[in-house]
């Protein structure tokens, strides 16, 4: 989510002030003061972000109270994924997830002949029935940010009985040395769940059970 920069200078004053995790009370003065503009631009720059939404305001106090939005988070984290695209990544990331039970589409989606043949053809391996799911801890949840924003590998989607199958992208990955990939939808939003693909059981060859953490070292070179 691109934004303009004007309104990202003023969200990471809000951010750093506590605004991401509850309201703050501050006054267009002194925000001005912060962002070095008079308290009359401060005053449209809150209203431009309420607009667009990506703050929340509360009028019932004395002073303005102002939260950021799920929207002004997003747009926050994807900037901060580019920082560390610049700085850190090279060829893989290394993220970090939990084991946690899925709902079961894992299993319906991967067995789809129409992907399944992909998944041999662009990975060269058939997958095991269903996915292992992976809850990315907080610390690491932007890397999955700067994992959206790499190509991959583009799993083509179908049309079958009457329904639409979606294009996935995947990363050759592996775990504790066993190859694998992560996937996700190509028009995929922001998820704290990872899904990861492997010719084995990942729960089984790993002796893996819920509320393991695990690294998974995906390659972004490809």
């Amino acid at each position: 989510m691109d934004i303009n920069e004007k309104f990202s200078t003023a969200l990471k004053q809000i951010a750093l002030l506590g605004g991401i995790n509850d309201y703050i009370a501050i006054s267009s003065r002194e925000l001005g003061e912060k962002l070095d503009i008079s308290q009359q631009s401060a005053s449209k720059r809150i209203l431009e972000l309420l607009e667009e939404g990506y703050i929340q305001r509360d009028l019932g106090a004395r002073k303005q109270r102002i939260k950021i939005t799920r929207k002004g988070l997003d747009a926050l984290r994807a900037e901060y994924s580019e920082y560390q695209r610049i700085f850190e990544m090279k060829d893989h990331l290394v993220i970090k997830g939990v084991v946690a039970a899925g709902m079961g589409e894992g299993q319906y989606y991967v067995n789809q002949p129409e992907y399944q043949g992909q998944f041999r053809e662009k990975l060269g391996f058939t997958p095991f029935e269903g996915t292992l799911n992976l809850k990315i801890v907080p610390s690491d949840q932007s890397k999955m940010d700067m994992l959206r924003r790499t190509e991959g590998i583009v799993i083509s989607g179908f049309h079958r009985n009457g329904r639409t199958f979606g294009e996935v992208r995947a990363y050759p990955a592996t775990m504790h040395n066993v190859d694998c990939a992560v996937i996700m939808p190509s028009r995929s939003h922001y998820s704290e769940v990872m899904e990861v693909l492997c010719k084995y059981s990942l729960r089984r060859t790993l002796g893996l059970n819920d509320g393991d953490t695990v690294e998974v070292r995906i390659t972004t070179d490809e």
